[in-house]
């Protein structure tokens, strides 16, 4: 990469998605595997969209919009590197599948008990909002989704249990544990 063109890629890429680029693709042409490179460090570009994303001159515009836009809403998001503090994938599908069972065993209580209806909905609205936190767990540990995508889920996941059990890698349990009562 040439210093000029890693200047002039990222000035092609910070814009806002909305910028109108008056000059023709064919101009940037020596410039495309330089911006498809920068796209891919700044995690805004996953490397299996390369043979996509910039290859036609005629979709020129519209890629380098696409990277724009995801540069903009993927700005204040976490890199992937982050993923490795939270549990694989495996580990996930499990905790989500006694989750639903979990919350299969709420639903039929709630049928049989009228009179704990309330306690129950409430078990119940837990559990699915627990569900969501390890879906996009799930979303962001995903390895055959694109890193745009990833990326957003670990955005997504920051925003839902704060930056301080983000950062420490503390994820709230799978289902209401406080709602289990103890045996002795």
């Amino acid at each position: 990469m040439f210093p000029l063109n890693c200047a002039l890629a990222v000035a092609l890429l910070t814009p806002p998605s909305d910028a109108v680029e008056s000059a023709a693709a064919e101009e940037f042409a020596t410039v495309r595997p330089t911006l498809q490179t920068v796209a891919i460090s700044w995690e805004i570009l996953d490397p299996r969209e390369v043979r996509y994303v910039l290859t036609r001159p005629e979709d020129f515009a519209a890629d380098l919009k696409l990277l724009r836009r995801r540069y903009q809403e993927l700005s204040d998001a976490p890199p992937l590197c982050d993923c490795i503090r939270f549990p694989d994938r495996g580990l996930i599908n499990e905790l989500l599948s006694f989750n639903r069972a979990y919350r299969q065993h709420l639903d039929s209580r709630q049928a049989l008990d009228p009179t704990g209806r309330w306690e129950l909905h409430e078990a119940l609205q837990e559990a699915d909002r627990l569900y969501q936190v390890w879906d996009t767990v799930r979303d962001a540990r995903c390895d055959y989704y694109y890193v745009t995508v990833r990326r957003q889920a670990l955005k997504k996941l920051r925003e839902a249990i704060g930056p301080q059990a983000y950062y420490s890698g503390s994820l709230p349990p799978h289902v209401p544990v406080w709602r289990f009562a103890r045996i002795d």
